[in-house]
């Protein structure tokens, strides 16, 4: 393909594309108004069908469950996709990689420990509360992932060679978007449908209320966690590759 031609293409192409969005921003309601009814009927119903009293949470992991199959498996597949890739091309030899050690102060250790356990506690609270307030498993896996980058952070080269070559992330990972399937599979194992909600669904605004939802973010939060701590890892990875000399 000719330089004009990847031209005519990419203009072509955003000329389309933003068509279409100034169509759709120029289409967009008012603000506060409101036309479909989807959300007025799980306002109304939601609650007393599902006993959770966040509602996106309830969409996702329960009213469309299975199509939030197909969303943890596109992270799944592109962090998966991203560590081959750069496996792939980085060199593998050791001797050739730079040493580079950091000297961190005290102080700004104890500080990082501090908020690595509150990172921690924040993630872990939005995954398991996912169902009752705003957040969940994707959310929650995020903060989480934070945590792992923020040992980093504090302890350099030798704590990434750990959380890269010894701890199990891919394995985490795998584990977490796999028990997303099993749970589905269990509920098909006990005479209902795919991701069909077979268990208790206790109080609203109980912590063990809202049936499998509870169990589907904390499998979410696993995945998400270690997909983005996997991320992490091997772009720091990638950025201690030595330069290449010239040919």
């Amino acid at each position: 393909m000719t330089p004009t031609t990847r031209r005519l293409v990419c203009f072509g192409s955003a000329a389309a594309v933003g068509g279409l969005l100034l169509h759709g921003l120029v289409r967009l309601p008012s603000f506060g108004s409101y036309r479909g009814p989807y959300g007025d009927v799980l306002n109304a119903t939601a609650v007393g069908e599902r006993h959770a009293t966040n509602i996106p949470s309830a969409v996702n992991f329960d009213y469309r469950a299975f199509d939030t199959v197909g969303e943890e498996f596109i992270l799944f597949v592109a962090v998966v996709g991203l560590a081959v890739l750069f496996r792939e091309q980085r060199d593998q030899s050791c001797e050739q990689q730079q040493e580079r050690r950091r000297h961190i102060s005290e102080a700004v250790q104890w500080v990082g420990i501090g908020l690595f356990g509150f990172l921690v506690l924040l993630g872990a609270t939005i995954v398991l509360h996912g169902h009752l307030t705003p957040g969940g498993g994707f959310q929650g896996g995020v903060i989480l992932a934070m945590a792992a980058l923020l040992i980093y952070l504090l302890g350099g080269d030798e704590v990434l060679e750990r959380l890269g070559r010894r701890a199990s992330i891919e394995t985490v990972e795998a584990a977490g978007a796999g028990a997303y399937v099993l749970i589905g599979l269990s509920m098909l194992a006990a005479g209902g449908a795919f991701l069909e909600n077979l268990l208790p669904l206790g109080q609203s605004g109980r912590l063990n209320s809202g049936g499998m939802i509870v169990l589907l973010n904390v499998a979410t939060g696993v995945e998400v966690s270690a997909a983005f701590a996997l991320l992490f890892v091997e772009f720091l990875e990638e950025s201690r590759k030595p330069p290449r000399e010239p040919s």
